[in-house]
This record gives C-alpha cells, sequence and structure tokens, in this order.
C-alpha cells in the first residue's frame, strides 16, 4: 500500500478523531476560562478562605501531570464514589481542572497589570467593588492576558492527546488504532502531527488577528 492509499484509508478516521478532539477541547476551554476567572478572584479577594482555596488549587494542578489527575478522575474518584461516568466526560473533567488552574494565574496577571489608578478611578464615580472590577478590571485584563490564553489554549489542544489513555477515542487514539492494523507507524504518525500542526497554526493566525483588532480598538 503506497502512501496516498494509507492516507485515503486513514483520513477519514484521523478527521473523525479531530472532531472529537476539537470538541474535547472547546467544551473544557469553555469551562476552563470560567473557573480560571473565579479562582483568580478567589486568589486576590480579602477572605483568607477564598485565598486558601485558589493556592491548594493551584498548587496540586501544578504539582501532578495531567496524566495522573485523568487517571485520578477516571479510575480513582469513579471507583471510591462506585459511580460510572464516560471516558469524554472525565477527559473533560481533567482537561478543564488543568487548564482553569494555568488561567487562574494567567488571568491574575492580567488583572494585577491593570494600574490601580484605574480602580480608584472607578470607585471615585461611585461604582461598587464587582461594577469596578466586571467593567473596568476585566474588560483590560482580557487585553493583556490575550498571548497567554491563546498560549494555554494551544497546550491543552495538545493536551488532549493524554486522554486517549483514558481510552477516548480522539485523534491520537485514531493514530494508534490504524497503526495496529497496518503497522505503519511512521506515515500515521506524520499524518497526525500535521493535524494538530494545522489547527494549532490556525488558531494562532485568528489570535493575531483578534490581537490587531483589540490594539486597534
Amino acid at each position: 500500500m503506497s502512501f496516498f492509499q494509507l492516507m485515503q484509508v486513514s483520513l477519514p478516521l484521523l478527521l473523525q478523531g479531530l472532531e472529537l478532539t476539537l470538541e474535547l477541547a472547546a467544551i473544557s476551554l469553555l469551562i476552563a476560562m470560567f473557573l480560571g476567572i473565579v479562582m483568580s478572584l478567589f486568589g486576590m479577594s480579602h477572605s483568607v478562605v477564598l485565598r486558601a482555596i485558589n493556592r491548594v488549587y493551584v498548587a496540586i494542578i501544578r504539582g501532578t501531570p495531567l496524566l495522573v489527575q485523568a487517571y485520578f478522575i477516571y479510575f480513582g474518584v469513579t471507583g471510591a464514589l462506585g459511580i460510572r461516568i464516560t471516558a469524554f466526560t472525565a477527559g473533560v473533567i481533567a482537561l478543564s481542572l488543568n487548564a482553569g488552574g494555568y488561567l487562574s494565574e494567567i488571568f491574575r496577571g492580567g488583572i494585577q497589570a491593570v494600574p490601580k489608578g484605574q480602580t480608584e478611578a472607578a470607585r471615585s464615580l461611585g461604582l461598587s467593588r464587582w461594577q469596578t472590577t466586571y467593567k473596568i478590571i476585566l474588560p483590560q485584563a482580557v487585553r493583556i492576558c490575550i498571548p497567554s490564553v491563546v498560549n494555554q489554549c494551544c497546550i491543552t489542544i495538545k493536551d488532549t492527546s493524554i486522554i486517549c489513555v483514558i481510552g477516548l477515542a480522539e485523534l491520537t487514539r485514531m493514530g494508534q488504532t490504524i497503526i495496529a492494523r497496518t503497522y505503519r507507524s511512521f506515515e500515521v504518525w506524520i499524518m497526525v502531527g500535521v493535524l494538530y500542526f494545522l489547527v494549532i497554526w490556525l488558531l494562532t493566525v485568528l489570535s493575531r488577528h483578534i490581537e490587531k483588532k483589540v490594539s486597534l480598538g
């Protein structure tokens, strides 16, 4: 079988895996964005309890590999609680918690980079603490964070390949399945790598376009 014949046979399966990869990454990142914003606000809260929650959460996420987190959620938690969840659900939970920890620190850095004079001006105009955060601080922090957030999105998309260890048929798992059938690992991994590269490249191009529009706006 020639390379082009192999590609013709493999591409539909790889694209099916890529679709699941993108779905997994998109859902996980949406949850992680919300979680990251909430945890970053916890980290800057006046409450000792909320700051402690943020520190413990970030420390656990940073201090353990995603592979261990995925195994813990899919096998450990479900076994301890006697419940069953799908590999996709476990993957979403693991990726969301993992990305949320890093995004929390990214957002916290972005918020702290906004000049304190902005907060003082908003409060002098009669805005509440919540209104100041929501209307003044967060929009400026998001602009500052765009490059780092996009970088984390790229990392999360690539990290979906780790979720194949719990049996999810995403892009990497599909590649392994094709190799088991064809014994053509070199060519198949080239195709898998190219698909990942194209997704990350398109995301990078889109982020640069967004950065330009934001800076002009």
